[in-house]
C-alpha cells in the first residue's frame, strides 16, 4: 500500500484540523455576538446560534459546553495575552506597578471598540448566569499570573503561598471595580483611567 499521501497523525493533518476547527469556533462567536446584539442573551437560543453558524445542535456542544462559553470565548485568551504581558514587563519595575501595566491589554482592547465593550458588559452585568460564569474563568487568571508575581516577589514557589495569590487576586478585584465604574458612567471615562484610580488606591509599594 503506498503511504506517501497519508498524513501522519502527529504531521500537517493535526494543525490543519486545529485551525478548521479555530475558525468554525471563530464564526460561530461571531454569529453568537450578533445575535446576543439583535434580541439579547436570555433570548437567544443554542439552536438559533447553531443555525446562524451553520451547526448543528451536537456540533455546536463540541465546541462550546454551554451558551455562557460562546459569549465569554476570549477570556481565555485574554488571560494568557496579559500573563505574556505581565512577565514581559521590565526586570526593576515594581510587581503592582508591572500588574498594572500587564492589564493595558485589557483596557486597549476595549478602547479600541469601546461601543461594542459597553454592550457586552452590560449584557453581562444583567445576566446572573453569565455574570458568574465570567467571574468562574477569571478567578482562573491566578494559574497565570500567580507563578510571574510569585517571581517578582522572591517568593518561594510554592503553590499555596498567599502573597502572590492576594496581589493578583486585589488587581483583578480593582479590574472588576473600574469595569463596574466605566459601565455606571457609559464610557464617559476610559478604563484605563478608572483602573490607574482603583489600581492606586491599593497601591502597597509592592
Amino acid at each position: 500500500m503506498d503511504t506517501s499521501n497519508v498524513s501522519s497523525p502527529t504531521g500537517a493533518a493535526r494543525p490543519l484540523r486545529s485551525r478548521a476547527r479555530d475558525a468554525m469556533k471563530a464564526e460561530t462567536v461571531a454569529a453568537a455576538s450578533r445575535l446576543f446584539d439583535a434580541q439579547g442573551f436570555d433570548n437567544t437560543t443554542v439552536d438559533q446560534i447553531a443555525a446562524a453558524a451553520g451547526l448543528s445542535r451536537a456540533t455546536f456542544f463540541r465546541y462550546f459546553k454551554t451558551k455562557e462559553d460562546v459569549a465569554l470565548d476570549d477570556l481565555q485568551g485574554m488571560g494568557q495575552r496579559v500573563a505574556a504581558a505581565f512577565t514581559a514587563r521590565p526586570e526593576d519595575e515594581r510587581p503592582w506597578t508591572a500588574l498594572r501595566r500587564a492589564f493595558d491589554v485589557i483596557t486597549e482592547d476595549k478602547a479600541s471598540e469601546p461601543d461594542r465593550s459597553l454592550r457586552f458588559f452590560t449584557m453581562m452585568c444583567q445576566t446572573p448566569s453569565l455574570k458568574a460564569r465570567h467571574w468562574e474563568k477569571q478567578q482562573r487568571w491566578h494559574e497565570l499570573l500567580d507563578p510571574e508575581m510569585r517571581r517578582r516577589l522572591g517568593r518561594p514557589a510554592a503553590v499555596n503561598d498567599p502573597v502572590a495569590t492576594a496581589l493578583v487576586g486585589a488587581g483583578l478585584a480593582c479590574l472588576d471595580a473600574a469595569t463596574e465604574a466605566w459601565l455606571a458612567g457609559k464610557g464617559t471615562e476610559t478604563l484605563a483611567t478608572l483602573l490607574d484610580q482603583s489600581m492606586g488606591a491599593l497601591d502597597n509599594r509592592a
